[in-house]
């Protein structure tokens, strides 16, 4: 009978926020430096802080480890969606902007509508 090492587990965080569909979030990801560094420049080392910030269109896997939210946002009329993974230890916080009301689980449809359609009312 094989055990697994305790660092391969994932271990589910205890401070992660009540965030649902329709919340605007920023998310903190920390990210590494660029491999190569350019000529001139000394290579840095550790992690940066790299910040996401959208709309939460669906949040999926309940509560357990695996559990993710798609954050979306609008770039320059593109819309950008990215996929985070609550429990991963990547994540340094997320900060919640603002309550959306809505009345779906999943905001699919955010993908298709522009201007006064796309806007979500706020929750009190």
């Amino acid at each position: 009978m094989k055990t697994e090492s305790p660092e391969l587990v994932l271990q589910p965080k205890q401070s992660i926020p009540d965030v649902r569909p329709g919340d605007t979030v920023r998310v903190y990801q920390r990210v590494s430096p660029s491999a190569s560094p350019k000529k001139g420049k000394k290579e840095r080392k550790g992690k940066k802080l790299q910040s996401f910030e959208g709309i939460i269109i669906a949040r999926k896997h309940g509560k357990e480890p695996g559990a993710t939210i798609t954050v979306r946002k609008e770039v320059s009329g593109v819309g950008v969606e990215r996929i985070f993974p609550l429990h991963s230890p990547l994540i340094e916080k997320i900060e919640i902007l603002k309550r959306g009301k809505v009345r779906r689980a999943k905001l699919y449809y955010l993908r298709k509508v522009r201007g006064k359609k796309a806007k979500i009312k706020e929750r009190k």
